[in-house]
């Protein structure tokens, strides 16, 4: 069964190892292009996600929360992982000055932190991953 379909029926992990193993198999199966938009509320481990899924792309370097910075841009060979965190943007002005499509150079995948903040301005081809914490702190992951 691929990834996605994994994703798709909903899979929980049992560690953040767990799900990075799930990310980096997921970004290994995407193709270039694509815009994985995470949702879920704070402390769900959408950085943790986003860090298998770098692994998932050979991205080697640290990869931590752009909050602060908005978006990061990791390089691994050819390839490009734009990590954007949308939470501190206020409004979809704001996400279409951080001019972001001037990085999107083939081949690139992004990964979206809070994606509904975003409004119109993200992707409408986006995958949208829903993650979440049971109450025996195993972490569900379901792709809408």
């Amino acid at each position: 069964m691929s990834v996605t379909a994994t994703l798709r029926a909903g899979v929980t992990t049992a560690s953040p190892e767990e799900t990075q193993a799930l990310a980096a198999a997921w970004a290994a199966e995407l193709p270039a292009g694509t815009t994985v938009a995470l949702h879920g509320d704070l402390g769900v481990g959408k950085t943790t996600f986003t860090q298998g899924f770098a692994r998932g792309l050979g991205v080697t370097g640290a990869v931590t929360s752009p909050t602060f910075t908005v978006f990061n841009l990791h390089r691994a060979g050819e390839k490009t992982l734009i990590h954007l965190d949308a939470y501190r943007l206020g409004s979809e002005a704001e996400a279409e000055a951080l001019m972001v499509e001037d990085f999107l150079r083939d081949p690139w995948w992004m990964v979206v932190e809070w994606p509904e903040r975003l409004g119109a301005a993200l992707p409408g081809d986006a995958r949208h991953l829903e993650l979440s914490i049971l109450p025996d702190r195993r972490h569900a992951l379901t792709l809408r």
